[in-house]
């Protein structure tokens, strides 16, 4: 066992020192170590669990809705990423360059994948030749390298990150547009189905969207320090990429056409958002949906009923495992109760049963929430039902949580003076009416790092003011201010 799990105690507080807090939770609760290069991570096992759990729920909406997996090399020739102008002004800070193989120089020069569409969009060009062969859907599980991370933050900000990527090729503009709404869609209800935490759709700022995209839409979350998280973008690319790449196909008619392409992702900044969301100054908590172990059971034993209640307690084990619940019987002798419990406390499982020589007497179960330590007796008959309800019950409370926090912190502003000083007193989304000028964006960007997160998905939208809050030129949408991770 090494150090970090021995230490069960959370040392930093969540509301002042929220940073420190969250790498103790994420070390503490054995989700990541640090790697020995600056700005990579250690996926642990647990930690993997939960992206594993993500993937087979998206994976399982994606499927439903056309797309198929594929997986495309992680190395992709600098020429290929030249022929989209955008993309390389746009990833090249960040690019990663393998220059060698082995001892020899190699003739062309292979980036590290910052994004795939550069090497996807050619294939599909090749597999592509009627509009008998749209629409094309692929997916691919992979990581990327963006090497532009200072201070490593686990699962928030890495130079390598795991993600899923889907390119699809439509017809049409209103078909491409509909996968983008329907990708948008999925991403929001993992967030608010599967991690219990409620999410806003927009669109980025047009000198913020994907490079080469015609627009992005994203999903944001807010912290409980009143930062934002990009949560995962969906992206109408136009014709610009097909075009780059002769993603062409023959219509009804047999005329040629340029097909319109979008792309979308996720990555394990969704995990960052879920940790940072939900855990509090006893450790990580998780959600039951996601959770690696749903319950755990503690049996309470003495020397004179120990075998009666351990017996007990493997049964009510077994009946959870047959009914598809994961569950974790705990019956090390070397721990006493109260160490077990901080101890699956730190690690986020949700629902606890302790089972002592009460419990058995009266056949019934004691069985403890982790979000507010809520206990409740419930009998041992049809438990394995019963433990449904506690799941949702606690579902429920981690979402309404979320929810109440997201809902007292979006504010609205029509001056700049009033933006910063809301962003600076409370955190939170700033609305405000905005020109479209990037410049009024730096004006709020330069003094306390916050940014436009996103403007309201219906372009048709009224703004909420007819000035910008910033320059006092007339406004043409509503924008959403905040700091961010």
């Amino acid at each position: 066992m090494s150090d970090n799990e021995q230490e069960l105690g959370i040392t930093k507080s969540k509301q002042h020192e929220t940073g420190d807090w969250y790498a103790e939770v994420v070390l503490k609760a054995g989700l990541a170590d640090y790697a020995p290069m600056g700005g990579f991570i250690i996926t642990r096992p647990r930690g993997y669990a939960l992206w594993e759990g993500v993937q087979n729920h998206l994976d399982s909406w994606f499927k439903e809705t056309g797309s198929q997996n594929a997986y495309f090399p992680a190395l992709i020739p600098e020429s290929y990423l030249e022929r989209e102008s955008d993309i390389v002004e746009g990833f090249d800070p960040e690019v990663a360059w393998v220059t060698h193989g082995g001892h020899d120089e190699l003739e062309e020069r292979l980036a590290f994948r910052p994004t795939s569409e550069s090497i996807i969009t050619p294939f599909m060009s090749q597999w592509v030749r009627s509009h008998r062969d749209l629409p094309l859907r692929l997916n691919q599980w992979c990581s990327v390298i963006r090497w532009e991370a200072t201070d490593t933050k686990p699962f928030f900000r890495t130079k390598e990150f795991l993600w899923q990527e889907g390119h699809t090729a439509h017809a049409t503009e209103e078909e491409a547009w509909d996968e983008t709404m329907t990708r948008l869609g999925q991403y929001a209800r993992l967030y608010e189905d599967v991690l219990a935490v409620p999410v806003m759709r927009g669109r980025k700022p047009s000198h913020d969207k994907f490079p080469g995209a015609d627009t992005t839409t994203t999903v944001e979350a807010l912290m409980p320090d009143g930062k934002s998280v990009q949560g995962g973008t969906s992206h109408y690319l136009g014709q610009g990429f097909a075009e780059a790449y002769d993603l062409l196909f023959t219509d009804e008619n047999e005329d040629e056409r340029v097909a319109h392409t979008t792309s979308w992702g996720l990555s394990w900044r969704a995990l960052g958002a879920l940790i940072m969301t939900h855990s509090d100054e006893q450790g990580f908590v998780c959600p039951p949906t996601l959770a690696p172990e749903q319950v755990v059971i503690v049996p309470i034993w003495q020397e004179e009923n120990r075998e009666e209640v351990l017996s007990y307690a493997a049964n009510v084990a077994d009946d959870l495992e047959d009914a598809g619940v994961r569950v974790e019987l705990d019956d090390r002798d070397e721990r006493n109760p109260g160490f077990k419990f901080n101890e699956w406390e730190l690690k986020g499982v949700p629902v606890r049963f302790e089972i002592g020589p009460n419990e058995v007497e009266d056949d019934e179960v004691t069985v403890v929430h982790r979000p507010d330590s809520e206990s409740v007796a419930e009998s041992r008959v049809g438990i394995a039902d019963a433990v449904r309800d506690h799941f949702d019950a606690v579902y429920d409370k981690l979402y309404e949580s979320a929810e109440e926090n997201l809902e007292a912190n979006i504010r609205e502003a029509d001056s700049r003076a009033d933006i910063l000083g809301t962003i600076g007193q409370h955190g939170g989304y700033v609305k405000a009416p905005w020109c479209g000028d990037e410049a009024c964006e730096t004006e709020i960007k330069k003094p306390i790092s916050a940014e436009i997160v996103m403007v309201p998905l219906d372009r048709d939208e009224e703004p909420i003011g007819d000035e910008c809050a910033v320059c006092d030129d007339e406004s043409e949408e509503t924008a959403y201010f905040a700091k961010t991770y």
